[in-house]
């Protein structure tokens, strides 16, 4: 069968995560991010794959808001996947809400939303879940948090281990709803059906028969969001730290 992508000189596919990855958290990719992409794909396939749903993607990765981000790459995934493109063209989608059934969902939305209630942390705002297609996001800070808020939990997160506490609360009273907890980003983790991890996006990839598949993502370690895909047999892990490392790593890489 003929390749979609037979114009690349590599049949090999670059996939990224976005938070940290490509971008500061919630914040646009710079000029200099999406030229460097830009090149890459002159030599192979990319793509992103993210937790995030397509809207807020398209916010951090057209950051003015011109371009068209079904075009900027060769597959979009959001949601994991859960929503994915290919060359512009949606592909089969999947819900969570479907998968988990109406009754046993809402037993876990008012669990978490009177745990969040009794939740002592400094502030808190708005959004605590946030339902998308293929998962829920749930953030103890409420996702309506500033940017200043936002860097200010991720600080406090990090000594305390507020997401961590609710997701080993969350493992063991649902342990019978084949969900997975995967904490991800700065102020939130996200819940989904077990298997629509990142790895689901790579059998969305499967008919393209790649030589390689890189991934580049920078919360790698086991528990992380990009753990699964990272170490999966199928994909080449690269460990990143900021968008100046993924960078660094790019250039070294695929002598761009």
């Amino acid at each position: 069968m003929a390749s979609d992508f037979a114009d690349r000189p590599l049949h090999k596919l670059c996939l990224f995560d976005v938070d940290l990855t490509l971008t500061v958290p919630r914040q646009g990719a710079t000029p200099a991010m999406l030229e460097l992409l830009k090149e890459l794909r002159k030599k192979v396939v990319i793509g992103f794959v993210s937790g995030s749903d397509l809207v807020k993607i398209t916010e951090q990765l057209v950051p003015d808001g011109k371009g068209n981000i079904l075009e900027n790459f060769d597959y979009c995934f959001c949601e994991n996947g859960l929503t994915a493109f290919k060359l512009g063209r949606q592909l089969s989608s999947h819900s969570f809400i479907k998968q988990v059934g109406e009754e046993r969902y809402k037993k876990l939305a008012n669990f978490i939303l009177h745990y969040v209630a009794d939740l002592e942390i400094p502030i808190k705002r708005g959004t605590f879940i946030e339902f998308r297609n293929g998962m829920i996001n749930v953030s103890p800070i409420g996702r309506n948090c500033t940017t200043q808020e936002r860097n200010d939990f991720a600080a406090y997160d990090q000594v305390h281990g507020v997401r961590a506490a609710m997701v080993k609360v969350l493992q063991e009273k649902f342990s019978d709803y084949g969900l997975t907890f995967s904490i991800g980003g700065q102020i939130s983790f996200d819940v989904f059906p077990n298997g629509w991890d990142k790895t689901y996006a790579l059998g969305l990839v499967e008919d393209e028969h790649f030589d390689e598949i890189h991934f580049y993502g920078d919360k790698t370690y086991k528990g992380g969001n990009d753990y699964e895909i990272y170490s999966d047999p199928r994909t080449i892990g690269h460990s990143v730290k900021d968008p100046a490392d993924t960078m660094l790593q790019l250039k070294e890489h695929w002598a761009l």
